[in-house]
């Protein structure tokens, strides 16, 4: 039996879809028995995760100082957990895990795995090289596997029909202080996550400038989507740089993907593989972007956005 121990991520009470993508991969290990524990002031998330399916127990770890998710104070009690008999600890690799797990797998004093893909077996496991050009089977000789998952491999598990036990657990390790919260910035509104998103749109570095990228904006509202932008787009000020896409940026999976006056560099392709449908409208034929894109438009984006704006 596998014994997989997952860390919840989660936001003014609301459960990530990063943790169900990582029930999903925990769920194909072999007799997968998935623990979640889930690291908040009030528990707040504790019961969606209860709901998730394949979910076999949720850990409630309430504390004031998990008010806001910081993995200096997270990953020594997350260790503490996972020398209960666990096989696997698991995290989403999002920028929460991609700060978090490193720290437990250094407290555990075993090595990382990244960008979990694919599951094979208890052991053994694939992940992209190369910005996805390659993909390697990596076997872990280890007894505690700590692992973060590419959460654009793997769909969202649903809700089950009945919710799981969940445990208040209080770990009896000390804190350290050398780790304060200040604030958190970043861009306010009601469209949704870019990482967790069904439909992204994204702008590239023809739309010449910040005031320009306001169009994908208005497109944005109009489609429920979120909004992305390439790295090229970002280094010119277009944008702010959690909005970017690619390999240096966030690697997502959306149903719709819109790629506007995006040439299509490797980076960014790396970003966008796993998206179920690829439309680009550029004015380049010849633009790589072309090469992957489901439906393909050539024209001048100018005249196309407003047009296509007024049909929505």
């Amino acid at each position: 039996m596998s014994r997989v121990l997952i860390v919840a991520e989660h936001a003014a009470g609301k459960l990530s879809s990063a943790t169900a993508r990582c029930v999903r991969c925990a769920g194909q290990l072999p007799q997968a028995d998935i623990t979640i524990a889930v690291f908040s002031a009030d528990g707040a998330a504790a019961a969606e995760a209860a709901r998730l399916e394949g979910v076999n127990k949720v850990l409630r770890i309430d504390a004031p100082v998990h008010t806001h998710a910081l993995a200096a104070t997270i990953a020594p009690q997350l260790a503490e957990i996972a020398r209960g008999g666990y096989s696997h600890v698991f995290g989403p690799s999002t920028t929460f895990g991609k700060d978090l797990m490193p720290r437990v797998a250094a407290l555990l004093d075993v090595p990382q795995l990244s960008d979990i893909m694919a599951v094979e077996s208890e052991h053994r496991f694939r992940r992209p090289v190369y910005a996805g050009n390659a993909i390697i089977t990596v076997e872990v000789d280890e007894p505690l596997i700590v692992a973060t998952v590419r959460t654009a491999s793997f769909q969202a598990v649903g809700a089950g029909a009945a919710a799981a036990p969940i445990e208040t657990v209080t770990p009896s390790v000390a804190l350290p202080t050398h780790t304060r919260f200040i604030e958190v910035s970043a861009p306010s509104g009601d469209r949704p996550d870019l990482q967790a998103a069904a439909r992204v749109i994204s702008g590239g570095r023809a739309l010449g400038s910040a005031e320009n990228f306001q169009l994908l904006y208005k497109l944005a509202d109009k489609l429920g989507a979120a909004v992305g932008a390439s790295r090229a787009a970002v280094d010119s000020g277009y944008a702010p740089n959690d909005l970017q896409v690619g390999q240096t940026g966030k690697i997502i999976a959306p149903d719709l993907y819109i790629a506007i006056g995006i040439s299509g560099a490797i980076q960014h392709l790396t970003g966008i593989k796993d998206a179920r449908t690829i439309v680009a409208i550029n004015k380049d034929g010849d633009a790589p972007i072309f090469e992957i894109a489901d439906i393909g438009l050539v024209g001048d984006l100018f005249k196309i956005l407003p047009e296509l704006e007024a049909l929505l």
